[in-house]
């Protein structure tokens, strides 16, 4: 029986249920030896609540640092940059040379493969998320065993972009829509007012945030007409400053004001549970954003879009912005509850391009998507290598 892992290794809880439903349809059935592995007590316990009782004597085991070295690295550099979890993978080297096979939702696991040598160990890479980022298609995609995809939008860009091989691809839908967003109580008082998500990414070369965050919560702060979810994305306000590697930027990354916490038709929401398990894109009756790509998940229920350009992007025809396709785009924060208006009066003029992306981007059977996964995963390692 092969022996699997299933890593979570990040900051934040947004990437567990893109791989974790996968993990759990392999628990069930018994196919493989299948262990999980975290790197925080608060990516432990978003699992087991994902999990409910599926991980019913499921034993998770929790890497740390070891070495004198690796902690004093992370006390000094941790709050600027993700030292730990890059120092997590040199010093437990013979835990990972132990398995078949790693499976990850991001690409830092890599530097076992590149820097450390385990060449024997399968990566296989679920992706998180179907957005349109460049960064999701870059050359590093290639130096995984086996990737699993949502849909052909996916494979297509991973083939030409990325110049994966075609053998390498698996297209098995959306696993995270296999755990579905716990039941909660209605969000506002006043829960008949159309209810707005804003949900900013946090690349200071990307976001709308930085230029126009302020004013468009402001706006809303003074007007009665909508409900309004602030949740970026939970990475915006990890640390005091934000900074991105693809294209060198950093910017300040300073939290809203205490007045909006306090206002009945705004929620202000910079990390729950609720920003990562669909609670919100599943309860907003239009998406304000840039470029995260949340956005699919809120269109898998089409509904209207509204995007912020903050950086006089030439986007039309750039399948980095496809999405922008599916709603209006505005390059300014003036009259933003005029322009949400005009959203959604215009929303059956965007229908067509909404139908689209998400042809695209999810494939549906009748079969679960995470059923699919495990599935891919067992056949790759059962053929010979």
């Amino acid at each position: 029986m092969k022996k699997i892992c299933f890593l979570f290794n990040h900051d934040q809880t947004h990437q567990i249920a893109h791989s974790l439903p996968i993990a759990l349809q392999m628990i069930g059935s018994r196919a493989a030896e299948v262990t999980i592995a975290v790197t925080s007590a608060v990516l432990e316990g978003e699992i087991r609540r994902l999990s409910g009782a599926a991980l019913q004597g499921v034993n998770i085991i929790q890497l740390n640092t070891q070495s004198m070295l690796s902690q004093l690295l992370v006390r000094g550099l941790d709050k600027v940059v993700p030292a730990r979890k890059i120092l997590i993978y040199r010093d437990n080297l013979d835990f990972f040379r132990q398995f078949d096979a790693l499976v990850v939702s991001e690409k830092s696991s890599l530097i076992l493969k590149t820097r450390y040598g385990l060449r024997d160990l399968k990566f296989i890479h679920t992706r998180h998320g179907a957005g349109d980022r460049a960064i999701g298609f870059n050359a590093e995609s290639a130096q995984f065993d086996l990737i699993l995809v949502s849909g052909e939008k996916i494979r297509e860009r991973l083939v030409h972009d990325a110049h994966v091989a075609q053998d390498k691809i698996r297209i098995i839908g959306y696993a995270k829509f296999d755990i579905a967003a716990p039941d909660r109580k209605p969000l506002f008082p006043h829960s008949d007012r159309p209810t707005i998500l804003y949900n900013p990414h946090p690349s200071p070369h990307l976001s709308s945030w930085f230029e126009f965050g302020a004013d468009v919560l402001e706006q809303f702060y003074h007007s009665d007409r909508y409900n309004l979810i602030f949740a970026p994305h939970v990475m915006l306000f990890a640390r005091p400053w934000a900074m991105t590697i693809d294209r060198l930027s950093i910017a300040r990354a300073k939290k809203p004001a205490r007045r909006y916490y306090d206002a009945a038709h705004m929620l202000i929401d910079l990390g729950s549970a609720a920003c990562t398990d669909m609670t919100y894109t599943n309860a907003a009756d239009l998406y304000l954003g840039d470029v995260s790509s949340q956005v699919y998940e809120f269109l898998f229920r089409p509904r209207p879009c509204l995007f912020l350009d903050a950086h006089q992007t030439d986007w039309q025809g750039n399948a980095n912005y496809r999405h922008w396709t599916t709603g209006p785009v505005k390059t300014d924060a003036s009259d933003i509850i005029a322009a949400v208006d005009e959203a959604f009066a215009t929303h059956a003029a965007y229908s067509d391009a909404q139908r689209a992306v998400l042809q695209d981007s999810f494939s549906v059977t009748d079969e679960l998507a995470s059923l699919r996964g495990a599935k891919a995963i067992i056949d790759y390692l059962g053929e010979p290598r």
